[in-house]
């Protein structure tokens, strides 16, 4: 099998982290991929993956491996663009973003991008947005949309592209009260026994306790999710009131279900950014992508 193909496969099993599905998006045997990824363990002489009961996991040397492989794939590339007529940039990246990301800022940033190289393919990622910047840091993904902390991990760099506020919402109809005037007036009657939907982790759940510190308020937690889309999901069928980013309300199918809760003070909004290694800057891919992207404003 041609060598770049298998560091291919690697790579691709590296992000899935499950031979089946590696398997079939890369249309070969089980038995193929497993004698292609022992034969770059046995060229590298160590062990680059560990496959237990909890499944597959990228060891310390498979993460070196997994840099060179990227290094030596994209110098490839490179080598083949330069022997003939300029052909562009090709190759293959993957964003992460959270669903809401992707329908509704993905198109437009990278807009630019596709229609510059349109031989590049890009594999699109989605998931729970509070691991935006750890599925970046660990080098799971090329880039990743997500909503910015006051400082992110030294080795990423970010480029801010949206702003949007956070929103209590609750099911349309529901006879909650606004959600103003509690500081200093402890634990009002109306609001001790009203349910909350509550983001499981993340900056918005950060953002949350913060709020309800701020006001002296003990919610009673009716349900905490993974995902603003499943929350508001939740919030729509009448668990209780919950806080989402705008920008997820507004692109949401189930938004017409859903109304605002009026808040005083209004809760700390996010920035969202495009995130990148620093070290990867230096692949044309990715720097093409990243030069590519312009600052956006508030949605």
């Amino acid at each position: 099998m041609d060598r770049y193909h298998e560091l291919r496969l690697f790579l691709h099993l590296t992000e899935t982290l499950n031979f089946g599905r590696t398997s079939t998006d890369c249309h070969v045997s089980a038995a193929t991929l497993t004698r292609s990824i022992q034969r770059l363990e046995a060229q590298a002489g160590q062990r680059l993956l560990d496959r237990g009961p909890r499944g597959v996991a990228l060891t310390e040397p498979g993460r070196r491996f997994r840099e060179y492989a990227r290094s030596a794939l994209q110098l490839w590339e490179d080598y083949h663009q330069g022997s003939g007529e300029p052909a562009g940039l090709s190759g293959r990246l993957s964003v992460f973003s959270s669903v809401t990301a992707c329908q509704a800022l993905l198109p437009d940033l990278l807009a630019g991008f596709r229609a510059d190289h349109p031989q590049v393919e890009l594999d699109l990622q989605t998931g729970d947005a509070a691991a935006a910047i750890a599925r970046l840091a660990e080098g799971a993904v090329d880039l990743a949309v997500a909503a910015l902390p006051r400082r992110i991990p030294e080795q990423l760099l970010s480029k801010e592209v949206a702003r949007t506020p956070l929103v209590f919402v609750a099911a349309e109809g529901a006879a909650y009260p606004p959600v103003t005037g509690m500081a200093g007036a402890g634990n009002p009657p109306s609001w001790a026994d009203v349910p909350f939907v509550l983001p499981r982790r993340g900056l918005a759940r950060d953002a949350v306790n913060r709020w309800l510190r701020s006001q002296r308020l003990i919610p009673r937690i009716a349900s905490e999710v993974d995902g603003h889309e499943a929350l508001l999901t939740l919030v729509a069928l009448g668990c209780g009131v919950g806080i989402v980013p705008r920008l997820v309300l507004t692109t949401s199918a189930v938004r017409d279900r859903v109304v605002e809760v009026p808040a005083e003070p209004a809760l700390t909004g996010f920035r969202i950014g495009l995130c990148v290694r620093r070290s990867d800057l230096r692949r044309p891919l990715v720097s093409a992508l990243w030069s590519s992207v312009l600052p956006a404003g508030l949605v």
